[in-house]
């Protein structure tokens, strides 16, 4: 496979050789789910020489960032309200399961990706090999949070065994969400039952959204030792 950026280390080829597949299940008069963060980058940067090429598509971008490079890059773009249903969604993901279930949410964007993964017919995750483990919980959940409710929250996920972090810049101030929330990052270890985690989450008022995507991914595409692995649920 000939990848249009060279020099690169294995973990971002990985990154693209899993992007690139995906960007194949594209076709002429699709709807598409644009992801957010370093692989679905990739992906949008493929996507974007097959629109050169000719392919008819329009995009639904899941964070400013992700708009602004595919306004960038040439890419129609719609809106939910124009397009309520997406024939596919490419996104990536901060770890993966056996299931394909999901943590995303470490750019900041998954309250949105969570929405256009809910209303696309296929749901791609695209990744690395590290993102590949056997229980999700070693990457921090995120948990997307109104900020009047801040504390509250905290204390509640702290009680179901969490150690709780307000995500901040780089250069200390808030983390402030595409839609005026902040986010905490919730280490929990191994998750021995994310679908029930996630309902005891959802069940916390002011809890906006929260990083376990459960059931939602119809495929992963791993870059893996020079290849693309296929899982499926």
């Amino acid at each position: 496979m000939n990848l249009p950026v060279k020099d690169v280390n294995a973990l971002d080829q990985e990154k693209q050789l899993a992007a690139h597949a995906a960007v194949q299940l594209v076709e002429s008069g699709n709807v598409v789910g644009l992801g957010s963060g370093s692989t679905a980058t990739y992906a949008i940067r493929f996507l974007a020489e097959r629109v050169r090429q000719g392919l008819k598509i329009v995009g639904i971008p899941t964070s400013q960032k992700t708009m602004q490079l595919a306004e960038q890059l040439g890419i129609p773009l719609t809106t939910l309200d124009q397009n309520p249903r997406i024939d596919i969604d490419i996104d990536g993901a901060d770890e993966i399961d056996p299931q394909l279930n999901l943590i995303k949410g470490g750019g900041g964007a998954f309250l949105r990706e969570k929405i256009i993964a809910s209303a696309s017919r296929r749901f791609v995750v695209i990744a690395e090999s590290t993102k590949q483990v056997l229980r999700l919980g070693k990457f921090p959940l995120p948990v997307e949070v109104i900020p009047f409710a801040q504390a509250v929250i905290q204390s509640r996920i702290e009680g179901l065994g969490a150690q709780v972090a307000l995500r901040q810049y780089p250069y200390g101030n808030t983390y402030v969400t595409d839609e005026g929330h902040h986010v905490l990052d919730c280490s929990f270890g191994e998750i021995p039952d994310p679908a029930a985690l996630a309902e005891k989450l959802r069940s916390i008022p002011g809890v906006v959204e929260h990083g376990l995507f459960i059931g939602m991914a119809e495929m992963a595409l791993i870059g893996k030792n020079g290849q693309v692995v296929e899982l499926r649920r």
